[in-house]
C-alpha cells in the first residue's frame, strides 16, 4: 500500500495571482479535510489586501469551510486566515 504525504497546515500564497490562489486552496481544502485537519491557516500577506479579500469571498461559500478570520499574530496576523475546517 502507497504511503500517504502528511498534509501541511499552512498554505503560502504569496506572489499568486487570485486565479492560481483559489485553484490551490480548492485542492488544499479537500486534501486537509480528507487528513482530518480541521484548522488550517492561509497565508497571503498584507499588501493592498486584495488577496486576503478575495480569501474570504471565496472560503465565505464553501462547503468545507465552517468559519474562517484574520490569524493569531504566531500564525501571521492580518497576513494570514485561520480557517475552521467543517467536521461532517
Amino acid at each position: 500500500m502507497p504511503k500517504l504525504r502528511p498534509v501541511a497546515e499552512e498554505l503560502d500564497l504569496h506572489r499568486l495571482t487570485v486565479d492560481e490562489a483559489i485553484f490551490r486552496m480548492e485542492g488544499f481544502l479537500h486534501a486537509a479535510f480528507r487528513a482530518g485537519l480541521r484548522r488550517i491557516w492561509l497565508v497571503h500577506g498584507k499588501g493592498t489586501g486584495a488577496l486576503r479579500r478575495e480569501v474570504g469571498r471565496y472560503l465565505s461559500g464553501h462547503p468545507l469551510v465552517k468559519s474562517y478570520g484574520p490569524a493569531d499574530s504566531r500564525h501571521g496576523g492580518i497576513g494570514a486566515t485561520q480557517v475552521e475546517l467543517s467536521d461532517w
